[in-house]
């Protein structure tokens, strides 16, 4: 007996929970699971000592309450993925709410197998991928969605009490998402509010003083979750060596992502070389091996790219660009490039307008009937201003697109589950399940075929990056710095090769280069700078690749000319015949 009201209670997480074990172990089986960017390779490295030698939660991406907890763990028990392992619970954790919360809308047996089938298929059709090849920024928006779709489906009735404590979930997961990725979370900002405005709209009196209550203190603890954190990350980067850092961060951020063409067309030399930056110097920000040249502060990023912004088109408004950007807006929703995302996000809307119309005919109270046909109008708007925001940035990648849609996604998918219990148990309430579920297992060979390939990629370019990990391992007296295109590809699996130890190279750019703990580095070595230490220190070398044109070493030796150092570069060993290992030598 008590096991039978055991299951009745807890029947919708059992069977939810055995369907994201089971997925995961068969992905398990025919996948490994990757960091998908040296991006969160770098901020695992920090954070688990492998950068400096102990771990720190300034990683500069996450905020630094998230870093401190996470290395706090790595102190602990180093041997654990500590980071890869949070990001991997943080996005099955809120694919398993959500599940949960769609069984409650599920009321008969067949239904519930629909709705495991349902997370499935979404898991290997259009997740896959993500999945395999974890990502900070899609991660938060994982977290992001599922909380918009949870505050959605919030139950009518509560009180202001549970209302806050039925959404404690959906608090925890936004406030978690901002400490994770910040810009992200910001990003999608406006549809959490826009679900949470559809969410209010569905209570009995709108501006009821106890509706105000339960809104109110929900987005209350959320902001002041945000703002906890952002204090905190403030205190942490206070100082005055973190301070120059984080303007010089920003400005190669700015210079990098969005001005590149700055550094490599040729055609902005000239104020280059009048801001004090030689031939050499100027190869050296072209291609990211800024790092041995101390000269090149954030004073200088920040001439450059205030120099940017008015003199090249990268991020300025133009009518002519604006109609460029509106065509590819409208080409990347309708077309395959973004497929399967967009064609799920297109289906939920045509499943909505279906659930919608059927709801409003058989709605006896005849109130709101079809509220839902400008809420789609609203949702349109919202998504088209965030997209268009970002295309004419400039910055578009998938770990952007993708959580876009995503989270546009759960609002979809909060106004089908919300129209369903209004369809009441009619079978044909759950026709949008069947058809996204059918969106879903289309692309699922071809999902699972990427994935395939994805990861035979990543075996390939790492097998050079582990080579150059295990000949460092080797020769601890030395230390090596590395070419930053020649090993920039390169991301790590999650959990392999757990060794945490302070490793003895690093590369001669990157995003936390001339940091605080760039500089505790070299000092573990006994370095001051990267271009005294390749110079005056024997045991000190760089590695590049051979390349299809053989070694150019060139910008090396031009650098260190334009200094008045007259030096050769000897090449002193190779790496599986892929990496040349070279010394700089002074010459008399």
């Amino acid at each position: 007996m008590k096991a039978h009201l055991f299951w009745e209670k807890n029947k919708n997480r059992i069977l939810t929970m055995l369907t994201i074990l089971v997925n995961i172990a068969f992905v398990s089986l025919f996948f490994d699971f990757y960091y998908d960017l040296n991006d969160d390779v770098m901020m695992k490295d920090i954070m688990s000592g492998v950068y400096t030698g102990t771990p720190d939660g300034h990683n500069m991406q996450t905020l630094y309450i998230l870093g401190v907890v996470i290395s706090f763990c790595y102190r602990l028990c180093g041997s654990i993925p500590w980071y890869g392992l949070f990001l991997f619970l943080c996005q099955m954790i809120s694919l398993y709410l959500v599940g949960v919360r769609c069984m409650d809308f599920c009321r008969k047996t067949w239904t519930k197998i629909g709705n495991m089938l349902f997370l499935s298929s979404f898991l290997w059709g259009v997740f896959l991928s993500h999945q395999t090849a974890i990502q900070y920024t899609v991660t938060a928006a994982v977290m992001a969605s599922a909380a918009i779709f949870l505050f959605m489906t919030t139950k009518r009735g509560l009180t202001v009490k549970q209302f806050v404590l039925c959404n404690v979930p959906s608090i925890v997961l936004v406030i978690l998402a901002y400490q994770l990725r910040t810009e992200m979370l910001l990003l999608v900002f406006p549809l959490i509010c826009l679900a949470g405005l559809f969410r209010w709209l569905e209570e009995e009196h709108f501006f009821q003083k106890e509706n105000l209550g339960k809104y109110g203190i929900t987005i209350g603890i959320i902001l002041t979750g945000m703002l906890f954190s952002r204090l905190l990350d403030f205190a942490a980067y206070g100082s005055e060596d973190w301070q120059r850092f984080l303007t010089f961060f920003e400005k190669r951020t700015e210079v990098y992502d969005y001005h590149y063409e700055v550094l490599t067309s040729g055609e902005h030399a000239e104020y280059l070389e009048s801001i004090g930056l030689n031939g050499a110097q100027q190869e050296l920000l072209a291609n990211y091996n800024f790092g041995l040249d101390e000269s090149i502060d954030e004073q200088v990023l920040t001439k450059i790219a205030t120099y940017a912004k008015e003199n090249t088109t990268g991020t300025k408004f133009s009518v002519e660009r604006l109609l460029e950007k509106t065509k590819l807006y409208v080409y990347r929703t309708l077309h395959s490039e973004d497929a399967p995302y967009n064609y799920m996000v297109l289906a939920g809307y045509l499943c909505v307008v279906i659930l919608g119309i059927q709801a409003a005919l058989t709605d006896k109270e005849r109130k709101g009937r079809w509220k839902f046909v400008w809420e789609l109008v609203l949702l349109g708007i919202f998504r088209t201003i965030l997209w268009m925001y970002v295309l004419l940035m400039g910055r578009d990648p998938v770990r952007i697109t993708h959580s876009l849609y995503l989270a546009e996604f759960a609002v979809l998918l909060g106004m089908l589950c919300i129209q369903m219990k209004k369809v009441g148990k009619e079978w044909t309430g759950y026709i949008p399940y069947i058809l996204l579920t059918g969106v879903f297992v289309c692309y699922l060979p071809h999902s699972i075929a990427t994935t395939f390939d994805d990861q035979e990629a990543r075996e390939e370019v790492n097998a050079g990056c582990l080579a150059i990990a295990q000949y460092c391992r080797e020769h601890p007296d030395s230390f090596y710095f590395e070419d930053v295109y020649s090993t920039v590809g390169f991301s790590r699996k999650i959990f392999a090769d757990t060794d945490n130890r302070l490793t003895n190279y690093d590369i001669m750019g990157g995003w936390m280069c001339k940091s605080p703990l760039y500089y505790e580095k070299l000092k573990q070595f006994g370095m001051d700078t990267m271009e005294e230490a390749l110079l005056r220190q024997e045991n000190v070398y760089f590695i590049m690749d051979m390349g299809e044109e053989g070694n150019n070493t060139g910008w090396v030796q031009a650098y260190y000319a334009g200094k008045g150092i007259s030096v050769s570069i000897e090449a002193v060993d190779t790496i599986c015949d892929e990496y040349m290992v070279f010394q700089v030598v002074e010459q008399e």
